[in-house]
C-alpha cells in the first residue's frame, strides 16, 4: 500500500473520492457550459468556430462599413439595454409606441378627410363659377339682342329718346366721373328746341 492510501484508509475517507478533484471537476464542467452557451468555445483541434470564423475583420475593422459598430456589437448593445431597462421604462416605452401608432393613424385618416372636403368644395366651387358664367352669358346675349334691335329701328322723331337712354341726366348720380354739366344742358336744350335745317 502506499502511504498515501494508509493514511486514507486511517482516516475512514477511502471510500470517498477527493474532494478538490471533484472542485475541479465541477469547475470544468461549469466553464465549459458558459463557453459554449455564449458560443466562444474553440474546438478541441484549436479551430474557430464557423459562426466566429474570419469575416473580413482586421485589427477589429470590418472592409465594406463605416466606422460604426458591427450588427453583433448593436446585437449585444441592444440586448443588454433591454437587460438593463427597467420595467417601468419598457411599459412606458411600449405605451408610447401604441400611442404614437394611434396618433399616426388619425393623422392619416383627418388628411385623407380634408382632402375629400377640399375635393367636394372645390367640385361646389367650379359649380358656382360655370352657372354664374352661364348667367352672365345670357345677360350679355339678351343685351346684345335688345342693343341690337334697338339699333335696328331708326323711326323718325326718337333720337331723343335714344339719346336720353345712353345720357344720364341726374347730376348727383356720378360724383366720381368728370363734369358733364355743360354737354346735359345743350342735349337738354337741344330735345326742347330742336335745330331746324
Amino acid at each position: 500500500m502506499d502511504e498515501f492510501d494508509v493514511l486514507s484508509a486511517g482516516n475512514g475517507v477511502g471510500s470517498e473520492e477527493d474532494p478538490a478533484a471533484a472542485f475541479l471537476a465541477q469547475q470544468e464542467s461549469e466553464i465549459a457550459g458558459i463557453e459554449n452557451d455564449e458560443g466562444f468555445s474553440i474546438l478541441d483541434s484549436g479551430e474557430v468556430p464557423s459562426s466566429m470564423g474570419d469575416d473580413g475583420a482586421i485589427n477589429g475593422d470590418l472592409h465594406g462599413e463605416s466606422n460604426g459598430p458591427s450588427d453583433a456589437y448593436a446585437a449585444i448593445s441592444n440586448a443588454d439595454r433591454l437587460q438593463a431597462e427597467p420595467e417601468s421604462l419598457r411599459k412606458w416605452r411600449e405605451e408610447q409606441s401604441e400611442r404614437l401608432e394611434v396618433l399616426d393613424a388619425n393623422s392619416v385618416k383627418q388628411e385623407s378627410e380634408w382632402k375629400e372636403k377640399a375635393k367636394a368644395e372645390l367640385e361646389e366651387w367650379h359649380a358656382r363659377q360655370n352657372e354664374q358664367l352661364e348667367k352672365t352669358k345670357t345677360n350679355n346675349r339678351a343685351a346684345e339682342e335688345a342693343m341690337v334691335s334697338d339699333l335696328d329701328e331708326n323711326n323718325p322723331g326718337t333720337e331723343w329718346e335714344r339719346v336720353a337712354r345712353l345720357c344720364d341726366f341726374n347730376p348727383k348720380s356720378s360724383k366720381q366721373a368728370k363734369d358733364v354739366s355743360r354737354m346735359r344742358s345743350v342735349l337738354i336744350s337741344l330735345k326742347q328746341s330742336p335745330l331746324v335745317r
